[in-house]
């Protein structure tokens, strides 16, 4: 089977550096990447700060025109935690996801008690947990808050769940349905946060979209905590190509560079689940366009 094409790709997940870990390529090194891949965008995810100035500068001055490199923000302790004023501050630089909390989300930190987050490099404060919902199981009132402000400022841009429970993404979604958002973006449900199936198809149900990490498949980057593709299978056939975005998630240093990661990943899918190029085309092109208002 001849490798997938990826031009037109838009990564909506990439850790590129500069960050407080190591990093297996920069925003600069993972445009000139992108390029020569014929990608159309990639979106470049930090945890601890926002990353549109970085990705605005290597577009600018590094970029050929053909490439665009977006940014984000995620809300957790590193920018105020839940705090709209962050979130007011990113959204006027050009963010295209608002993340909950990721690294900050209580069932991040109790998801590696045991093992520790190679993503925060040499941080020394402990992480404050940060869990959204009320004793009543209730949204917290500075997250309808920035539901509200999205809806009201920026509803082109991107809600990411982020590394929250089933419970509190329940509830964020169930508000952001009722709020009207249009653009909602599931992260790795089948990983860390303990979703099943029935979960992400009922959060596409409701207009979300499910990611697809290259990442965290065994297939494409072999790790005793990585998950057979498998689940990737059962995630294609019940929820289908239409509501997922594959990504790659990737930029660690001990992995695939983010470009030749997602390529892999794209003829894993093929090969193993029988994804075909045209599938592989909507979640990987059509998809994240929408999502990011990019014009095919």
């Amino acid at each position: 089977m001849s490798a997938f094409d990826m031009k037109g790709t838009i990564d909506i997940h990439v850790h590129a550096g500069p960050s407080v870990a190591k990093r297996k390529v920069d925003s600069g090194e993972m445009l000139l990447n992108a390029q020569a891949a014929g990608y159309r965008a990639f979106v470049t995810k930090d945890h601890y700060f926002p990353s549109m100035m970085g990705t605005d500068m290597v577009t600018k001055h590094m970029g050929d025109g053909t490439t665009q490199a977006m940014g984000c923000i995620c809300l957790n302790n590193s920018v105020g935690g839940i705090n709209v004023s962050a979130v007011d501050a990113a959204c006027g630089m050009g963010a295209k996801i608002v993340f909950m909390p990721t690294v900050s989300a209580k069932n991040h930190i109790e998801h590696h008690k045991k093992t520790a987050f190679v993503g925060a490099g040499k941080m020394k404060l402990p992480e404050k947990p940060i869990y959204y919902l009320d004793e009543q199981g209730e949204l917290l009132p500075e997250v309808v808050e920035v539901l509200n402000y999205l809806k009201e400022y920026h509803p082109e841009v991107v809600l990411g769940t982020g590394h929250g429970s089933v419970p509190e993404i329940n509830k964020l979604i169930d508000k952001a349905v009722e709020l009207g958002l249009p653009k909602i973006l599931v992260n790795h449900p089948f990983f860390h946060i303990g979703a099943t199936v029935d979960d992400m198809v009922h959060w596409a149900d409701q207009g979300a979209y499910i990611e697809l990490n290259a990442v965290v498949f065994n297939d494409v980057e072999p790790a005793s905590h990585h998950l057979p593709i498998s689940i990737a299978q059962e995630v294609l056939d019940r929820v289908g190509y239409q509501r997922i975005v594959v990504d790659s998630d990737m930029g660690q240093s001990v992995y695939k560079e983010p470009v030749s990661g997602l390529q892999t990943f794209a003829q894993v899918l093929m090969e193993k689940c029988g994804a075909t190029e045209e599938q592989l085309r909507v979640m990987m092109i059509e998809n994240p366009a929408k999502l990011m208002d990019i014009s095919l």
